[in-house]
């Protein structure tokens, strides 16, 4: 704490040495430390007087237990008060942390094409999901790029890996590719 005149309120501490305040209690009050109240008492001759009987001073021995009692009160009240702002903090951070971990893994995860409506199922083996591909009419020709994850699919593994002579057919709203020669269900 930084060192400040107490002397605008003399009176006010005087007041309170002789109800009998505790120098922390005081210290408290002005929010100064409890050195800078006993040299303000030194100096300006603030102690009470020590040839005073308990009877003459009273109910003010109680005061300074009570007093010292309120401020532990007090300060154990603020440091619980800081003991759960910081908990809230942490769990606030936490929180944070976690939506932010979400949201990374959400923009990781490919996002879905919306596969086109299919026929009826002929109760083969379903692809992972659908992959993405590129249609591609260059100088050199027409080509189909596929998604690389298409290695990966089970079905493709099964029937489509190397080179296999297809069949295309072409309309207006789609482009089928199938296994020239054979049946459907031929591998």
């Amino acid at each position: 704490m930084s060192r400040r005149s107490l002397r605008p309120q003399l009176n006010q501490i005087r007041g309170w040495v002789r109800q009998g305040r505790s120098d922390a209690w005081i210290a408290h009050q002005l929010e100064v430390t409890v050195q800078q109240i006993q040299a303000f008492k030194r100096e300006h001759g603030l102690e009470p007087d020590s040839d005073a009987s308990p009877d003459a001073v009273g109910e003010e021995v109680d005061l300074r237990a009570e007093d010292d009692a309120q401020i532990a009160a007090e300060l154990e009240a603020e440091e619980a008060r800081r003991a759960e702002e910081e908990a809230k903090a942490a769990e606030e951070a936490a929180r944070k942390a976690a939506e932010a971990e979400a949201a990374e893994e959400a923009e990781e995860k490919p996002k879905r094409a919306r596969a086109a409506p299919r026929g009826r199922s002929r109760g083969r083996k379903k692809s992972a999901g659908p992959l993405e591909g590129t249609f591609d009419h260059g100088e050199e020709g027409y080509g189909l790029w596929l998604d690389p994850a298409v290695a990966d699919d089970p079905v493709y593994a099964e029937h489509w890996a190397g080179h296999r002579p297809v069949e295309v057919t072409i309309e207006e709203d789609q482009i089928v590719i199938r296994r020239a020669g054979g049946d459907e269900n031929d591998d």
